[in-house]
């Protein structure tokens, strides 16, 4: 990031369009599995403007890609858990402290525990990894590193997930690795919200 600041500087909530406003209600999936927060976000949550405020530019592109990404956080078959599990080893992978504190912040939604958020950053080479989950992160970095999932992951991943569930993993990595590239290219800072509420190991293990 450049000393001035983000490549794109992040529209403050006040300066946002209608179509912008618009773009927010298509994160409300029609078929909702997972509990949708009010407008607005819910209280003493991270609020994600930098990232907003910079979809914020481009409203048509925010309507299409919120809409994608409603489905991913609240309509996915994945459990909170198992797609939180995803979003912190793509950010881990890509060294990405933007996406790794956005979504530290979800452990205890989630079920994380200090020592398994330890376990993702290290891999799926770390001790005492639930099997299912240590196919998790495997396809996570087979994914980002080749393109695809091998084959024994596959096996090992569909001996529990049905077709859905392995389809929603594979668009859970894409989604958040367009995300962290994009905070990342374009220099996203982590909001003050987001540091007080992470605590602690706001930036993945190198």
């Amino acid at each position: 990031m450049s000393p001035s600041g983000p490549r794109i500087k992040p529209l403050p909530r006040e300066q946002w369009s209608p179509q912008m406003q618009v773009a927010l209600e298509a994160m409300r999936p029609p078929t909702p599995r997972h509990f949708v927060p009010p407008p607005g976000g819910r209280p003493g949550r991270p609020k994600a403007l930098g990232t907003l405020g910079t979809f914020a530019h481009h409203p048509d592109l925010a309507q299409a890609f919120l809409t994608f990404n409603g489905h991913i956080l609240y309509g996915t078959t994945l459990t909170l858990r198992q797609r939180e599990i995803l979003v912190l080893r793509v950010a881990a992978v890509l060294r990405s402290s933007y996406g790794w504190g956005q979504h530290l912040v979800h452990k205890d939604d989630a079920g994380l525990s200090d020592e398994e958020i330890a376990r993702i950053a290290f891999g799926p080479e770390a001790p005492f990894l639930d099997p299912v989950e240590q196919a998790m992160l495997r396809a996570v970095d087979e994914l980002l590193g080749d393109g695809e999932i091998g084959d024994t992951t596959w096996k090992a991943l569909a001996e529990h997930f049905d077709e859905r569930q392995l389809l929603d993993l594979i668009f859970t990595v894409g989604t958040y690795t367009i995300l962290d590239w994009m905070a990342d290219s374009i220099g996203f800072q982590l909001e003050p919200d987001i540091l007080s509420t992470a605590g602690p190991g706001n930036t993945p293990a190198e």
